[in-house]
C-alpha cells in the first residue's frame, strides 16, 4: 500500500469520525441539514480530487474542517446570488392564474426574451454550462465530467451567466 492510498483511508477514516462536527459546522452556515450533507460530500470529493502534495497536510482534522466551511460558504454566496436572479417556485404557485393580465404577460415575454438574447451572446461553452445546470439540472460535478473542465470552472461559467442574465435584466429598467 502507497503513502497516498494511506492518506485517502485516513482521510475517509477522519470524516467518518467527524461527520457529525462537520455537519454541524455547514449548517451554521447554511442553515439547511439537506445542504450541509451535499457541502460535506462535496468537500470529500474535493479534498480526494486534490492533486496537492498530500504530505504537506500537516493537520489533516483543521484542513476538513476549513475545506468544509469553505464550500460551505460558497455554496451559501451561489445561493445568494441565484436568490437575487430567480424567484422561488413557490412564489409562483401563490399567483392566480386569473391575474394575468396582458402586461404582465408582455413584460415576463419581454424579459424572457431578453435572457434568451443575453445568453445566446455566451460563449458556447459557458451558455451550456448554465443550460445544463438550471435547465436540465445536472450537478456541476457531473457538468465537469461530461465537458471534461474543473468543477471550479464549470462554477465559474455558471456564474458568469447569472451576471451576464442579471445585468441584461437591469439594462431593461
Amino acid at each position: 500500500m502507497n503513502s497516498e492510498d494511506e492518506y485517502f483511508f485516513q482521510i475517509e477514516a477522519l470524516f467518518i469520525a467527524h461527520r457529525t462536527q462537520l455537519r454541524r459546522a455547514a449548517f451554521k452556515i447554511l442553515g439547511d441539514w439537506d445542504l450541509a450533507d451535499d457541502v460535506i460530500h462535496d468537500a470529500y470529493l474535493k479534498i480526494r480530487d486534490c492533486s496537492a502534495n498530500k504530505s504537506e497536510v500537516k493537520q489533516p482534522v483543521a484542513y476538513l474542517f476549513q475545506t468544509v466551511r469553505n464550500v460551505a460558504i460558497d455554496q451559501y454566496r451561489r445561493s445568494m446570488l441565484e436568490l437575487d436572479l430567480f424567484d422561488s417556485e413557490e412564489e409562483g404557485l401563490l399567483v392566480p392564474d386569473k391575474q394575468r393580465t396582458p402586461d404582465t404577460y408582455l413584460m415576463h415575454y419581454q424579459s424572457l426574451n431578453l435572457i434568451m438574447t443575453a445568453l445566446s451572446m455566451l460563449p458556447e461553452r459557458t451558455r451550456r454550462v448554465f443550460e445544463l445546470y438550471r435547465l436540465e439540472g445536472r450537478t456541476q460535478h457531473k457538468i465537469a465530467e461530461e465537458l471534461q473542465i474543473s468543477v471550479s470552472l464549470v462554477n465559474r461559467l455558471i456564474h458568469v451567466a447569472i451576471r451576464h442574465c442579471k445585468e441584461a435584466l437591469s439594462s431593461k429598467q
